[in-house]
């Protein structure tokens, strides 16, 4: 496993072979058809006017299960939760060197027609994250905090991916590709061919592509790991889970989820308690909390960063540069309840010259290649002299 956080942080990916055994295929081929029947059900009777009989089955370019977990209604069809939490969740704590959890269920499907291919991107929202260079810094000083997978259960061969590409911002030649046709192979690109059974787990920082959303048959389960407890706080902190499905696992698989939830709720507390020692101006709690938060002593100011964005949503729960502003958190759901609209305020005067260092400034600017719209926040480089003591030194 050793090799294996060594190449996602050369290289930003790995890929496993026969994550699923050959004599497993079947069963949980069929496991997984059992909920994309009840998801395809879902979609027929919640199509619009005009649309056909199977509604976004049809319509969608990349039909997609979400939280499937949520669908999973027998113990049999726990099966495919539990695969979750099996090998892939194994190998993807050894590489991050911390318990870890899944953050959502995914599954991605064919489409009924050809839609050719998609565009290349990082999985990166400058608006409700942080630079890409500061979070590539901290990948490569304190490791990864979060992992996607893509486990095929039929041959697959869409994702490409530019090996190297998490540890660096775009080329020029790349954004001049990216400018010109986001939809062809990249310089150097790479085509990840897997084989039934097998999984690419990689870091979603790394410049990616779906390269043919064809009717060709496609199931290949998507998900994500997060950490907990490692040294760096993940920019991907959600635990999105759609019910509980603990009722039809297993009992090591459910005592599992319920030990996921406990480390998410300590995780909520230990951030309450940094924000009300920001709302109280006690800069040595506020500190212990985001040491506890980011035990990695380089770049701290990142996961600054990313306690800011949380604290936007929490405050302002939308923004007016993005709609589905922070899909990546979950925690204001826990924390909101917690403090008054007036603790809100005084938590956001604390961040709001955080959050205008972090908007460029020449104004609105985009990189292509990343999964949003031009915004008037930093895609690539971090604010010049930033720091945790200036940030603390401001409140006073």
């Amino acid at each position: 496993m050793d090799d294996d956080r060594f190449q996602i942080q050369e290289s930003g990916f790995v890929i496993v072979r026969g994550v699923i055994p050959p004599h497993e295929l079947e069963e949980t081929r069929r496991v997984f058809e059992l909920l994309v029947d009840r998801q395809r059900q879902v979609w027929a009777q919640s199509r619009g006017p005009g649309d056909p009989t199977g509604g976004a089955w049809e319509t969608s370019a990349q039909p997609r299960l979400g939280t499937f977990d949520g669908l999973v209604e027998s113990r049999e069809e726990g099966a495919a939760v539990e695969l979750l939490l099996g090998r892939p969740l194994e190998i993807s704590r050894n590489i991050m060197e911390a318990p870890v959890a899944p953050t959502q269920f995914m599954l991605m499907c064919n489409p009924t027609t050809d839609h050719g291919p998609a565009a290349w991107h990082r999985d990166i929202h400058p608006i409700d994250q942080a630079p890409v260079s500061g979070l590539q810094q901290d990948l490569l000083a304190n490791g990864p905090g979060y992992l996607q997978w893509n486990l095929a259960l039929h041959d697959d061969d869409v994702l490409w991916v530019v090996p190297g590409s998490h540890r660096r911002p775009n080329t020029a030649e790349e954004n001049e590709h990216l400018t010109e046709d986001p939809r062809r192979p990249l310089p150097g690109a790479l085509q990840v061919e897997l084989s039934a059974g097998d999984g690419v787990v990689y870091t979603n920082l790394i410049l990616h592509w779906g390269s043919n959303y064809s009717p060709t048959r496609r199931r290949t389960v998507h998900f994500g790991y997060r950490s907990f407890g490692g040294d760096r706080l993940p920019y991907v902190l959600g635990m999105h889970r759609r019910g509980d499905a603990s009722q039809y696992l297993g009992r090591s698989a459910c005592d599992l989820w319920q030990e996921h939830r406990r480390l998410y709720d300590a995780e909520c507390d230990t951030i309450e308690a940094a924000f009300r020692a920001m709302i109280a101006k006690d800069a040595e709690a506020f500190v212990q909390g985001l040491t506890s938060l980011h035990p990695g002593a380089e770049h701290r100011e990142v996961c600054l960063i990313l306690l800011s964005k949380l604290a936007h949503k929490l405050c302002f729960d939308t923004h007016p540069e993005r709609p589905g502003y922070g899909g990546d958190f979950t925690q204001e759901q826990e924390l909101a309840p917690r403090f008054s609209a007036a603790d809100l305020e005084q938590l956001w005067q604390r961040f709001a010259a955080l959050d205008e260092l972090l908007k460029s400034p020449d104004g609105e600017q985009y990189v292509p290649g990343y999964q949003s719209g031009p915004m008037s926040y930093r895609f690539e480089n971090m604010p010049e002299g930033l720091s945790l003591a200036g940030f603390v030194a401001a409140w006073h």
